[in-house]
């Protein structure tokens, strides 16, 4: 999956709101069909969406744009992958999934769609929202090729926060365990590391100090709910040109020590060896996707 550092949310019935959302600058669009929109207009949000995801995509060929459909256990989740598995569409936001054969239903229902609707290569993201979900999120992560990011949770009032019972702050220590154990299985599975949404929607300062905390313990993205929140995530999700000089200036030194025959060097007053190096190369890879996307906004 790409590395959306931004994945914004829009009621998929209010087709107005996406355009804001794409507006706003966010890396990816989530079209929900789940709790933001009423039971009454579930199946007629459907076409909304699929008409959408073809507008936006005329215009827009670089945005992530995904789909919030129902869970199985409604009983929708096939017709709304019936109607939005569309040229256009890069994946699904899969809600509820809690163990690996529940991605393996996704899958039944996707390989469908996509052979019948002339769509392919479609990824998951994956909310942990339940009790078992942080049990089994390891499995979760490895069930499919097709689970291309997975959110650590945090958010304050959402479904996780019921069935744990914690009590929410800002500092996000109730949800430290919680998220490490999503962090650490998208890394074992080689996937896009998400953190959990800001629901306080005129604090930004807020945001930005939660979303740095996010960056440092290792999620590359977050999820908004408001596109005034884009640019702040957008920012702290991007490489700073400071962090990029200091890591091109350690591969530099390391490169040279070693064509010395020098194994470990001193470096801006650090001890620096093979180990360093290895994180400043994988490091950097990174960070050209991350602000190529970044000056792609800009530009555009």
């Amino acid at each position: 999956m790409k590395p959306y550092r931004s994945i914004l949310f829009v009621p998929g019935h209010r087709p107005a709101w996406v355009d804001k959302a794409v507006a706003a600058g966010a890396d990816c669009v989530v079209l929900d069909l789940e709790d933001s929109v009423p039971a009454d207009l579930k199946v007629e949000a459907r076409a909304t969406v699929a008409a959408s995801i073809a507008r936006v995509r005329e215009t827009n060929p670089d945005v992530g744009l995904l789909v919030r459909v129902n869970p199985l256990a409604t009983r929708l989740t096939g017709g709304d992958l019936e109607a939005v598995v569309v040229p256009g569409l890069d994946g699904i936001f899969a809600p509820k999934i809690e163990k690996a054969t529940d991605v393996l239903q996704y899958d039944a229902l996707l390989d469908h769609f996509e052979e019948r609707n002339g769509v392919t290569g479609l990824e998951y993201i994956v909310p942990v929202e339940t009790v078992q979900a942080i049990q089994n999120c390891r499995e979760v992560a490895l069930a499919s090729p097709r689970v291309g990011a997975m959110i650590g949770p945090s958010a304050e009032h959402a479904d996780i926060a019921r069935a744990v019972g914690y009590e929410w702050t800002p500092e996000g220590l109730e949800t430290l365990y919680l998220r490490s154990r999503v962090l650490l299985a998208c890394r074992e599975a080689g996937i896009h590391a998400l953190t959990g949404l800001w629901e306080d929607l005129e604090n930004l300062d807020g945001l930005r100090q939660f979303a740095v905390r996010g960056r440092q313990l290792g999620f590359r993205g977050m999820i908004a709910i408001h596109p005034k929140h884009v640019e702040t995530v957008n920012d702290v999700f991007t490489p700073s040109a400071e962090d990029v000089a200091f890591y091109e200036g350690m591969v530099e030194a390391y490169e040279k020590a070693a064509a010395e025959g020098t194994g470990a060097l001193r470096y801006r007053g650090l001890h620096i060896d093979k180990a360093h190096y290895e994180k400043a190369v994988e490091w950097l890879d990174r960070a050209a996707v991350t602000r190529a996307r970044g000056t792609a906004e800009r530009e555009g």
